[in-house]
């Protein structure tokens, strides 16, 4: 069984999405740790400031994901995987980019990030057919279809 508590600042309406997202990502990855994720949906300038300072890149983003180096919160037991924040409104032009819902753009990038706390990138062409493989696949589970 799954125990992974997480954590959402977004609009009321969007903590069920967020939450389910991130916890089929953890789920899939047959994590059985009691873990912790935060979600939290950011501003451009938020995002833009996280995306320079730890990364050297002076712009917007869509997603940014900040792994904890294997730390354990002592209130919960949990092991606190990181923190994933996502930038609404870059998630809002991206669905209309793409064609698809704001929800499914949402629930996309909540699962990237996850990925990314869990050990996954796409830095290489080989890593990142992994990672779009893994995405997918927790896609379909949570029946977001492209």
């Amino acid at each position: 069984m799954i125990n992974c508590r997480v954590r959402v600042s977004a609009t009321d309406s969007l903590v069920p999405l967020l939450r389910r997202s991130a916890r089929v990502a953890v789920k899939s990855e047959r994590l059985t740790l009691p873990s912790l994720v935060d979600v939290t949906l950011i501003t451009d300038a938020e995002i833009q400031e996280l995306n320079r300072t730890h990364r050297g890149i002076d712009k917007v983003t869509d997603v940014l994901s900040f792994p904890m180096p294997a730390e354990t919160d002592r209130a919960t037991g949990r092991v606190l995987l990181g923190d994933v924040l996502i930038c609404e409104n870059i998630a809002q032009k991206q669905a209309e980019e793409y064609g698809h819902s704001f929800e499914r753009e949402l629930a996309f990038l909540a699962v990237h990030g996850v990925l990314h706390l869990l050990g996954y990138d796409h830095e290489t062409e080989p890593e990142r057919a992994v990672m779009r493989e893994r995405e997918e696949y927790i896609m379909e589970r949570l029946g977001l279809f492209r």
